[in-house]
């Protein structure tokens, strides 16, 4: 007789041996294994091609000369030229301010007067001394004589050289009246008004020359590599061919640019950037062919310097160059081999490649995780990647 104690061991005996019935009775399964997944990949042909590399900086142009206009005499203030105004722009040699010259005028005069005197007292005094030289051949005259008409004569000479210098100083302050420009150029400031007396040496004007305009380009060091340029003493910028500079910028209403030219570079490297300046200057800003815009002091540039010319570049997406400086390239039987390239440049997210890929090979653009030489792919060109996608 079972107790009610044994009874869920007779179930579950019993459970398990149903369920190890319906198995046995069960169809077999065939156990079948899956294909490996062959990894698809975008290709590109490689195409070898001559190329001419640049370089992109940008700076603010300024003037090359920029000076300010002094007054070397003290007066008032009697004409200012028209062209005397911030941004006015005047010729070499025009009046832009003029000084009252009546003070100046006298001294001149005084000048010349006291030069006529002491030519007249060189002129008695070298009289003197032959008198005394003649009498003191026939001995009538006595040495203190002679000694006196000599040290009247070195009077009378030093006196002439002291009038001479004072009647060319006067002149010159005379013709100091009239403040002339020194170069063609442009006003950027002025302190000057009509009536105003303005002090020697005082600053009436800012001013600067409008024949070249010029750049100050930042390039990191290792750009220097692909321009025509030289930081040695003896180097010749651009070999004789000043390196061609491209300048744009948004103005006047739209995108404009300018053709410039390295000219020359600031020698000293910056330890903290790595970058060294380089000097770009257009000749006649303000006068632009092709109806340009000036290209006018103060206006931010970008500048595109073109650089070495290079042959058989290969040039592929950054995303192909793989670490350790390798291409995937995939075979004529759609596996991976892994290249050793040389990399010439990678910037804009492009590398530009020197050797290592032969022309029509095809280049991986894909990046596959554990990607190993020898790996089936199935490449795929640009459309038919985009149609994967």
């Amino acid at each position: 007789m079972i107790t009610r104690y044994a009874w869920p061991a007779v179930i579950m005996l019993a459970g398990i041996g149903f369920m190890a019935l319906i198995i046995a009775m069960g169809p077999e399964s065939n156990r079948q294994s899956l294909p490996p997944s062959i990894p698809e990949v975008g290709v590109m042909s490689a195409e070898p091609q001559t190329l001419r590399l640049s370089v992109h900086a940008h700076g603010t142009v300024v003037p090359r000369t920029e000076s300010n206009l002094v007054s070397e005499v003290a007066g008032r203030v009697v004409a200012v030229s028209p062209a005397m105004v911030s941004g006015g722009f005047f010729a070499k040699g025009e009046v832009l301010v003029e000084i009252e010259r009546t003070d100046h005028e006298v001294a001149f005069e005084q000048s010349q007067a006291r030069l006529a005197s002491a030519r007249s007292m060189l002129s008695n005094a070298e009289k003197a001394l032959r008198r005394q030289e003649d009498l003191q051949t026939s001995q009538f005259a006595s040495e203190s004589q002679y000694d006196d008409a000599l040290n009247r004569l070195a009077i009378a000479r030093a006196e002439l050289r002291e009038a001479e210098a004072l009647a060319v100083r006067s002149e010159r302050d005379l013709e100091r009246t009239r403040l002339l420009a020194p170069y063609d150029g442009r006003v950027r400031t002025e302190r000057v008004d009509l009536g105003q007396f303005i002090a020697r040496g005082e600053s009436i004007a800012g001013l600067y020359a409008i024949d070249f305009a010029e750049v100050r380009l930042p390039v990191h060091d290792r750009d220097l590599a692909f321009l025509p340029l030289s930081l040695a003493k003896s180097g010749d910028v651009g070999g004789g061919d000043l390196p061609k500079v491209t300048l744009r910028a948004e103005f006047g209403g739209g995108m404009q640019s300018w053709e410039a030219h390295i000219v020359r570079t600031e020698g000293e490297l910056d330890p903290r950037t790595r970058m060294v300046n380089l000097i770009a200057r257009m000749e006649s800003p303000y006068e632009p062919s092709d109806g340009a815009q000036p290209l006018v002091v103060g206006l931010f540039v970008d500048a595109e310097i073109l650089g070495r010319e290079y042959e058989d570049i290969v040039v592929v997406p950054q995303a192909a160059l793989h670490e350790g400086g390798l291409v995937h390239i995939v075979d004529d039987d759609d596996r991976l081999r892994m290249r050793a390239v040389d990399v010439l440049r990678v910037t804009d997210g492009m590398a530009y490649l020197k050797s290592g890929i032969r022309r029509d090979e095809r280049i991986s653009l894909s990046s596959l995780d554990a990607a190993v030489d020898g790996q089936q792919v199935r490449p795929l060109d640009s459309a038919q990647l985009q149609d994967a996608e």
